[in-house]
């Protein structure tokens, strides 16, 4: 069963679900509503043989309603396919239903989701931050985040100085030249 394949058995168990479809370069791209989110993927699981959740991708859209789209990479390991399955919510019912019992490893997937972001999971086991202290009330993905970052209250755990790269383990080169000799190399 290829990837295409795995599109039409989603048109033909979730037509009312569906939103819309599209490929390119050879990967296909499912959107569906998010009340049938967990359904469709339990079914590309169970039914379609995806084992693997490569990665919970989200996406700020601010400006649009609704403002936040999410993205499951689906992959499975016995017929060598990828197929991503997409849906969105308004910025007020920033929420999808957890994965966690499909695919155990959205567990840390859904949380970085919620850290970064702020998009909760519904019935997620333990959501709490997973990469900034708990008790940061920001969201350093969004996009109303600013680039140059916000103030810490608390410098043993974050700084909010301009982090040295000269001394460390690479060496940059700023200025001119292409990105490649531009990049971080190593000193040695």
């Amino acid at each position: 069963m290829s990837a295409a394949d795995s599109v039409q058995s989603l048109k033909e168990n979730f037509a009312d679900s569906l939103l819309g479809q599209a490929e390119f370069r050879g990967e296909h791209t499912v959107t569906v509503k998010k009340e049938a989110l967990h359904d469709v993927l339990a079914h590309c699981r169970e039914a379609l043989g995806y084992d693997y959740l490569v990665d919970i991708t989200t996406i700020d859209n601010t400006g649009r309603d609704p403002r936040f789209d999410i993205a499951y990479e689906l992959y499975s390991y016995t017929k060598l396919n990828h197929l991503r399955i997409k849906s969105s919510t308004p910025e007020d019912e920033a929420a999808f239903p957890t994965v966690t019992d499909i695919w155990p490893t959205a567990n840390w997937h859904e949380r970085e989701a919620w850290d970064m972001m702020g998009i909760t999971f519904t019935g997620h086991p333990d959501l709490r931050r997973i990469l900034m202290w708990e008790g940061y009330p920001y969201h350093p993905l969004r996009k109303e985040f600013p680039l140059a970052g916000k103030p810490s209250d608390m410098p043993d755990v974050a700084f909010t100085g301009v982090a040295p790269l000269q001394g460390g383990p690479f060496v940059t080169c700023g200025g001119e030249g292409d990105t490649a000799s531009r990049e971080p190399r190593s000193a040695s």
